[in-house]
């Protein structure tokens, strides 16, 4: 990446993006959708740094990739505005305010004993049954618009019930890949928006991610997608802090790697990982996902939840951090390899005809997850099913807040379990 600015006027541009990304994070209530309207308010209305095409190029390239759109756009936008440490300082400060109050939670978690703390808890389950739900519904009407995308979406599910494989979700993802382009592929029927050719993808001239920086982090991608299940036979076994550590840190990254669709996908790659299933009950696991509802920021802070809670061996706070930071380094390091490259990725046909496919299988993906773990583990009577389908409501059709619902569902929860 080349910088034309002094290092001392990065610097105090770093400082700048910090400043504007912590007040994101703490104010950035609503998921990822809502996170890219509060972007668009600031950097393109109130503060210029983009202009309007230059924003829907960038958010259009962070939604075809997977992981966290919202902070892959984020830390975008700092990367260009500030250098390295602007996106450095973009992620942080959109991130750790989310982060610091899910291990809030995570610390008092244990410690909610008796008819409240109960309650508090599985008001939280069904209040991630009426988030997940609410996820299928809006990404069923978006991304399955026609017989053949919801075909997929359904051969998805049947897949993943007849599979008990740990690899279940890359077969899903790769055949909805293959479909959509079977389907779509020679028929030019979902062209992306065009780029003018003197209209390079939201990077400016001065700032623009050089082809070396890209493949570096490509490289890097896939050494660690293939190296660390490698490094992982090489330690001395599970038991030692180290073998601990990789696991962990291969299994948030190979979820991140393959989440395509929202945060509210990573729910179902997370609970298939065997290290995090057998460290995480699924009662802590939907707990900390309902509470992750109740925050700003990014869904993907879940991750710093789930690291406290799993570690042991190598501390706590170093384990959050851990599983923090490899959930969202995939994300990051294929949208730093893919913007160098993106005008000319994006005019193929056949790039719209494969992300069709893979949205479709996600939906059926994060259908598979709205009955297990999530249902199963939380609705158990018709009273639990009221609150649950009382929240759904509240979202699709008043557009209410999550942190309302998360508060009303964890209200009744408590209510429910004082009452018996």
């Amino acid at each position: 990446m080349t910088i034309d600015a002094p290092a001392a006027t990065r610097g105090r541009g770093a400082f700048e993006v910090l400043a504007v990304f912590l007040k994101l994070g703490l104010t950035s209530f609503g998921g990822p959708v809502a996170h890219l309207g509060y972007f668009r308010r600031e950097f393109v209305e109130r503060r210029g740094w983009l202009d309007e095409a230059a924003y829907g190029d960038l958010v259009a390239l962070c939604q075809f990739l997977p992981g966290p759109a919202s902070s892959q756009v984020g830390f975008s936008v700092g990367l260009l505005r500030a250098g390295w440490l602007g996106g450095l300082a973009a992620w942080c400060g959109f991130t750790l305010p989310s982060v610091l109050l899910l291990l809030v939670f995570a610390t008092f978690a244990p410690d909610l004993g008796g008819m409240v703390g109960q309650g508090l808890i599985h008001g939280l389950k069904l209040t991630a049954v009426a988030v997940v739900a609410q996820a299928v519904w809006d990404m069923g009407r978006r991304l399955c618009p026609d017989r053949r995308r919801a075909a997929i979406a359904m051969a998805s599910i049947a897949l993943l019930a007849a599979m008990q494989t740990a690899y279940a979700q890359l077969i899903v993802i790769a055949c909805g890949a293959a479909a959509g382009f079977a389907f779509y592929g020679r028929e030019g029927a979902l062209h992306l928006r065009p780029v003018s050719a003197a209209h390079d993808p939201g990077i400016a001239p001065e700032r623009q991610i050089s082809r070396k920086a890209g493949a570096l982090a490509l490289a890097l991608f896939v050494l660690l997608l293939i190296g660390l299940p490698a490094a992982i036979r090489l330690t001395t076994g599970p038991s030692a802090s180290t073998g601990q550590a990789l696991q962990a840190f291969d299994a948030f990254f190979r979820s991140g790697a393959l989440v395509f669709g929202g945060g509210h996908v990573v729910l179902p790659l997370l609970q298939q990982q065997h290290v995090i299933q057998s460290a995480v009950g699924t009662n802590d696991l939907l707990a900390g996902y309902g509470a992750a509802q109740a925050v700003p920021g990014p869904l993907f802070s879940f991750a710093a939840y789930l690291g406290w809670m799993m570690s042991s061996a190598w501390g706590r706070l170093a384990g959050a951090a851990l599983a923090t930071i490899a959930l969202f380094l995939p994300g990051l390091l294929l949208v730093v390899a893919a913007l160098p490259h993106w005008q000319a990725l994006r005019s193929r046909p056949s790039t719209a005809a494969i992300l069709a496919g893979i949205n479709a299988a996600v939906v059926g993906l994060l259908a598979t997850a709205l009955y297990s773990p999530v249902w199963t583990s939380a609705v158990h009577r018709p009273l639990d099913f009221a609150i649950a389908a009382a929240g759904f409501l509240l979202l699709v059709r008043w557009k209410a807040p999550p942190l309302l619902v998360v508060a009303l569902c964890a209200a009744a929860g408590i209510a429910a379990a004082i009452g018996g």
